[in-house]
Formats: C-alpha cells, sequence, structure tokens
C-alpha cells in the first residue's frame, strides 16, 4: 500500500507517520518511509535548494520543477521498487504538495501543474491520501515556537499564501475519493485512531 500525507506546514503530518509505521511495523509489515523534497541523494540535493532561505530568488516556476524533479527520483528509485516488494510505503507528502503549493499557492496554472504531476508519478498513485487539516491561525502559533532562523524559505511564507494552498487541497479533495480529511486540532491520538480505522477499511493489517 502507498500511503501520503498532506497537509499545511506544522500541521503534524511528521509525527503521524512515525506512530503509522510503528503501528504496522508491530504487525509484522515491511515498511518504507520517505519525505519529499528528499529520499535519495539526488533529492535531497534538491531539497537544499528549494528550503534554503537565501534562495530568495527562486522563481515559481523553477520551485515547481525541482520539486518534480526530485519526486520523479523518488519514484523511480524508491517507491516503485519497494511497492513491487509488497512494502508499506508511507510519504510525508507526495504530488497533491506541487498542486497546491505551487499551482493554488504559487498561482501557477493548474492545466500545467496537474498533467505534469501526474506524468511525475505514473506508476506510483497513492491508495490513500490523509490530509491533516488545520487553520492559518494554528500554523502561526506553532511557528512562532520555532525562531525566525529555524525556518526554511518556504515556512517563512505569509498568511495568504497558505490561505490559498489550504483552499488547494480542500478543493484537491473534492475530487479525488482517496483523500481523507482529518482535523489536525485533535490530540495526536485521536488523529492516529482515525488515521488507523482508514486504513483498516482498505486492508485488514488489524488482525
Amino acid at each position: 500500500m502507498f500511503i501520503t500525507f498532506e497537509g499545511l506546514d506544522f500541521c503534524g503530518k511528521s509525527t503521524q507517520v512515525e506512530l503509522l509505521k510503528e503501528y504496522l511495523i508491530k504487525r509484522n509489515k515491511a515498511v518504507k518511509i520517505i519525505r519529499e523534497p528528499g529520499g535519495t541523494k539526488i533529492s535531497e540535493k534538491i531539497r537544499d535548494l528549494l528550503l534554503d532561505r537565501d534562495n530568495n530568488e527562486m522563481i515559481p516556476l523553477t520551485e515547481l520543477l525541482l520539486f518534480t524533479a526530485s519526486r520523479v527520483q523518488l519514484v523511480k528509485q524508491i517507491i516503485i521498487p519497494s511497492i513491487e516488494k509488497g512494502t508499506f510505503v508511507i510519504s510525508d507528502r507526495f504530488h497533491d504538495s506541487s498542486i497546491a503549493y505551487q499551482g493554488y499557492g504559487r498561482g501557477i496554472d493548474l492545466d500545467f501543474v496537474i498533467p505534469l504531476q501526474n506524468f511525475a508519478i505514473k506508476g506510483a498513485e497513492p491508495d490513500i491520501t490523509f490530509f491533516l487539516d488545520i487553520p492559518v491561525q494554528e500554523v502561526n502559533k506553532r511557528k512562532r515556537k520555532l525562531t525566525q532562523q529555524q525556518l526554511d524559505r518556504i515556512e517563512i511564507s505569509k498568511n495568504k499564501f497558505y490561505e490559498d494552498v489550504r483552499m488547494g487541497y480542500l478543493k484537491i479533495a473534492e475530487k479525488e475519493k482517496r483523500f481523507k480529511i482529518i482535523n489536525g486540532l485533535n490530540s495526536i491520538e485521536e488523529i492516529h485512531k482515525q488515521i488507523i480505522n482508514e486504513i483498516n477499511k482498505l486492508e485488514n493489517i488489524g488482525s
């Protein structure tokens, strides 16, 4: 099974990825955790370029193409081979991030962004996607726990950008049946329980 997690920055994705990994391992499942951008030697180098605050002159199209290049490498090198071996692949972000962030957030034409992502992930379509939904005010609240120097190039974005990204995710969710919207303001335990319930609907892994 290929499982992806999406949401605004600081929504709690990484925590839920780890909890799901532990749950599956306890049930003797082979699990591969990946993150985007990143996951391969090449993709991690691209990640450094994308998140480096010194690269503030990066234009939106460059950003989109770099994310996509990193994704293609990850799909071909890690995701497809892992799925073919019967491994549960869990990704902290995937192609929906580019549709939400670069399409809706940066304003790049969706008629370009969506086909590009579909081409990039061919053969690695997610079985289920969890969207941990939090309001932008909560993003700001959680962001304040970090120093300005700890935030990357995208995390320093303004409220309007995050509002557009959130709207984008909600529009994707309207079209994609694999999307499961979860209230990211719920407790960590409650969110994990909801995720496990959804996974078990797809495949009986609780036994």
